[in-house]
């Protein structure tokens, strides 16, 4: 089981804060794998992040208006590429961690099972405004979701379906224009597994303070507001990263965030493992000692207490 951390960085092509996510994803190399959709793959001059670019084929058109492709694109490529990737997480340019590797860890593991989706009834006039164009669409499927999610497994497969056997109603509201903002709760709706969801944000951003018209804040210096604001919204304890970080904004600042202003409460954290996980990254060492036990050294003494202590070990945090 693993989670795949799926970056759109068409404009600049960086990442504003590479080295924190670099440092904070080795923590949990065992089961995270990073991928890229990028415009012009010549424009990328980080080493890190050309490793681990998607496939050309997977790379689409998009724009500031249309940018499902990209996560299409994204979710094919994950999705097939690892059938182990369990949670896809979406994210930008902008986007950092705010909690340490080991919350993030717990939550996986708790969560592994549900996608963490906020959603609601689209709040603007949909005859007036032609985002997605929900105007077109039955009441039931008026919808808006947050940008940037996480999608467990089933979902991904859902939102994956939904545009394959549904052309013209996926391209009818890709032509709306901002559809990325409607288009994943449609889908889920349409297969009628978004009420399974956990309708919370996973990224914090801050709307009170917008940038511009359609920009939310952009996090540039370290101040008291926005250290506020970060301190209010680490208390929802779905929200695992935050946008918009520029990168002018102190690593440092990040970090003490990341790492120690919940110290004590993470430390406290005790990660259960779900079966499947720890049958799949054991299963070759417990069928060989099935195949020594039956076969090569039936009923020892040896052979239970090998098993008992594997089962001790399985249950065990590590």
């Amino acid at each position: 089981m693993k989670i795949a951390l799926c970056f759109i960085i068409n404009y600049e092509h960086i990442l504003n804060k590479e080295n924190v996510w670099r440092k904070w994803i080795e923590a949990n190399e065992d089961i995270i794998n990073v991928y890229f959709f990028y415009e012009t793959k010549e424009k990328i001059r980080s080493d890190w992040i050309l490793k681990h670019t998607i496939s050309p084929a997977f790379i689409y058109n998009t724009s500031y208006f249309n940018v499902v492709p990209a996560y299409m694109g994204l979710m094919r490529y994950a999705y097939i590429t690892d059938n182990t990737n369990q949670w896809f997480c979406f994210l930008t340019d902008s986007c950092c961690p705010i909690i340490s590797p080991k919350k993030f860890r717990y939550l996986f593991f708790k969560y592994y099972n549900k996608s963490i989706f906020s959603w609601k009834y689209a709040w603007w006039n949909v005859v007036v405004h032609t985002r997605a164009n929900l105007r077109l669409l039955p009441d039931k499927l008026k919808l808006a979701n947050d940008p940037y999610f996480i999608l467990k497994r089933e979902d991904v497969c859902k939102c994956l379906q939904f545009l394959k056997y549904n052309i013209q109603l996926s391209n009818t509201i890709i032509k709306g224009g901002l559809a990325n903002e409607s288009f994943f709760a449609i889908a889920l709706k349409y297969y009628d597994t978004l009420d399974n969801s956990i309708c919370k944000p996973s990224h914090m951003v801050d709307w009170s303070r917008m940038t511009s018209a359609t920009s939310p804040h952009i996090f540039y210096e370290d101040t008291a507001e926005n250290r506020l604001f970060i301190e209010n919204n680490k208390t929802s304890k779905f929200n695992m990263f935050i946008r918009k970080i520029s990168p002018e904004f102190p690593d440092d600042v990040l970090n003490d965030y990341i790492y120690k202003y919940s110290k004590n409460e993470d430390d406290k954290l005790v990660i259960y493992y779900p079966l499947i996980y720890l049958y799949r990254k054991y299963k070759y060492l417990l069928w060989l000692f099935l195949f020594w036990g039956c076969f090569i050294y039936p009923m020892s003494d040896f052979y239970y207490n090998v098993i008992y202590n594997i089962c001790v070990f399985l249950k065990t945090d590590h």
